[in-house]
């Protein structure tokens, strides 16, 4: 186990290396800076004043200059300042994080309460009208884009009934409510689809047909068996969506104005702030493979089938 961990966590150095290389080398295959992009904000000036201000922020020093002066303060924990703002990066990012993990919390929460026992409801009554309704609504819920999504929850909930805020505030605990339910459609759709497709497999194992030869009840079956051997499955879910959701749902957060990391990356984009965007890029490819690590090292405890590395068979 702790060679397999070492060993990934070995795996991620070359990982984030090319990540940071390439997100820097396309923040800059753009046509303009964060320094035009400033100043076409607030009026004209001439060349000389943006390239004074170009040379103050280091834009004018060749690719791999930057890039090194970059990635060396990265190494030392100094992820650099924001051009637009000044404040630092990695302290503009952790201001916004509480915001993500409340709304990729209660995102998951309803998720798993509505597709959990819709996806094993559907697989235990396979072929009939509920198995095919739920089908149906989960093909639906899946192929709905978020902000279709979003602007529905908007029209009826909030324009029409005026139950839920439309915009995202901490100091209203109904306000992540939009945003989260908007979030919970398209993965609860897709957990679902899931869940049903793993409890079908395991139903029709052998040892559920010996279980029943012996009169166990299709209830024990289900939650000491079927269940405990699916849990592999709802793992790899969680972990994708995890790490999704805490790098920011940008499209749901910009569109509710909720204050999470992924609204801030947006508003880095259309600012072209590269020490911004790039921090960004790098926290998301780190939540992706420590998540997915994780959830490698739970595989080990859910299944004894598994085994991680060599040196723990």
């Amino acid at each position: 186990m702790k060679k397999y961990i070492v060993k990934r966590l070995l795996h991620l150095i070359p990982i984030l290396l090319g990540i940071t290389l390439l997100s820097f080398g396309l923040m800059r295959l753009t046509n303009d800076d964060a320094v035009d992009v400033f100043y076409d904000k607030n009026g004209a000036v001439s060349e000389e004043v943006k390239a004074a201000r170009r040379a103050e922020l280091g834009l004018d020093k060749p690719f791999l200059v930057q890039y090194g002066s970059w990635l060396g303060g990265i190494v030392t924990g100094d992820m650099g300042k924001s051009y637009i703002s000044g404040r630092p990066v990695l302290e503009s990012i952790m201001t916004k994080l509480p915001a993500t993990v409340e709304l990729m919390l209660v995102s998951i929460l309803m998720t798993l309460v509505f597709a959990l026992p819709l996806g094993i409801i559907s697989a235990v009554m396979k072929g009939s009208a509920v198995d095919r309704v739920i089908r149906f609504l989960s093909f639906v819920g899946n192929s709905m884009p978020n902000f279709f999504v979003a602007l529905l929850l908007i029209y009826f909930l909030a324009v029409k009934l005026h139950l839920l805020p439309v915009m995202g505030s901490s100091a209203d605990w109904r306000s992540v409510l939009m945003p989260a339910m908007t979030l919970a459609v398209s993965m609860g759709a897709k957990y679902t689809r899931q869940i049903r497709a793993v409890v079908l497999e395991e139903l029709g194992k052998d040892y559920v047909a010996g279980a029943r030869s012996r009169g166990v009840s299709e209830a024990v079956i289900l939650v000491k068996s079927v269940l405990k051997s699916s849990l592999v499955t709802l793992v790899t879910l969680l972990a994708l969506s995890v790490g999704s959701l805490l790098g920011g749902a940008a499209i749901v957060e910009t569109i509710f104005m909720w204050d999470g990391v992924g609204k801030l990356a947006v508003e880095a984009i259309l600012s072209r702030d590269y020490p911004l965007i790039q921090t960004y890029v790098v926290w998301m490819a780190f939540i992706f493979v420590m998540v997915n690590l994780l959830a490698d090292i739970l595989y080990h405890f859910l299944d004894p089938r598994v085994r991680l590395g060599r040196g723990d068979g």
